[in-house]
């Protein structure tokens, strides 16, 4: 991985990466109070001290990185050791960024504390956990519109040679404004491969049967396994599988009535063999995906969309 020090313009908005040697965080950044955590590290609410705008604050204890990546020449930190999630995405931010994948915008390492991630956030968001529970289920042409957006950003993803491997509601952020959709948290990536994974940092119950039976896996049937888990839940309200049992069966049970179309394209991402399964962008172009956006697309839905038809 390469490290610079730069000013690139992302979604009209400048964004300013440096190296952790430079000035310390609390002349750049105001962290607020606690926002969420995971078995990765803790996030923070905070504000850009220039400018006042919100940002995110991951800090990550150096006892719970569980790999690391060697970054390129840095003037004061030759070959820097970092976690791989800051490798990743600072990956991510030198080809141009995504506009459906969250945006590091910082980092620092800090004495005592591990590293910090400064990362963007929407002025009015809200994960798409709490969007799912407090509605009981998306209607369809919601679901698609954010299930559209998460497999074109997972795709972005994939292309630049990372694997997210921790796909789920919680890990998907929607700007309540806009209805648009960003991939967060890669605590849990890793650097795409051909060959099978042997370990695993994600979330059990979006997990594959292959890695439950046989703790391996290959990056794009777990990614589309993680999808069609995620469909599920948007258009039922709940996951369809709790334990390895069910997950092995690979059999969804409908709690709600879902569109044949909708249904085919979630059998299609659970079957149990990983090689049956769709690819990313074979899932792009399912029925029900292009029918679904054109109607969307016909009623003008991508000017607004409000809240209230959950």
């Amino acid at each position: 991985f390469s490290d610079k020090r730069e000013v690139q313009q992302q979604n009209g908005r400048t964004i300013l990466r440096s190296d952790p040697g430079m000035e310390a965080f609390s002349l750049r950044y105001h962290c607020g109070p606690l926002i969420g955590s995971s078995g990765f590290g803790s996030v923070f609410s905070g504000n850009n001290l220039s400018d006042g705008l919100p940002v995110a604050i991951k800090k990550i204890p150096r006892d719970k990185v569980y790999c690391w990546a060697r970054l390129g020449v840095i003037p004061t930190y030759p070959n820097k050791k970092v976690p791989i999630e800051i490798a990743l995405l600072q990956r991510l931010c030198e080809v141009g960024g995504h506009g459906g994948v969250i945006c590091m915008l910082d980092w620092f390492e800090v004495e005592g504390q591990g590293f910090m991630l400064v990362m963007e956030r929407p002025l009015q968001c809200q994960d798409l956990f709490d969007l799912v529970t407090d509605s009981g289920g998306l209607p369809e042409r919601l679901a698609l519109r954010f299930f559209r957006q998460t497999v074109e950003a997972l795709k972005f993803v994939h292309a630049h040679g990372i694997v997210h491997r921790d796909v789920k509601d919680e890990n998907i952020l929607v700007d309540t404004r806009t209805l648009e959709v960003k991939v967060i948290d890669f605590g849990s990536a890793a650097l795409l491969k051909e060959k099978a994974y042997d370990d695993f940092e994600g979330t059990r119950v979006y997990s594959p049967p292959e890695w439950v039976q046989a703790q391996s896996y290959h990056a794009e049937p777990l990614t589309v396994w993680s999808l069609g888990i995620l469909l599920f839940n948007m258009v039922c309200g709940d996951i369809p599988f709790h334990c390895d049992e069910e997950i092995i069966k690979a059999t969804p049970y409908y709690t709600r009535h879902v569109s044949k179309e909708c249904k085919a394209l979630i059998d299609w991402c659970l079957l149990l063999r990983p090689e049956d399964r769709p690819s990313l962008e074979q899932i792009l172009m399912h029925p029900w995906m292009e029918v679904g956006e054109k109607e969307n697309k016909e009623e003008g839905e991508h000017s607004s969309l409000p809240f209230a038809a959950l």
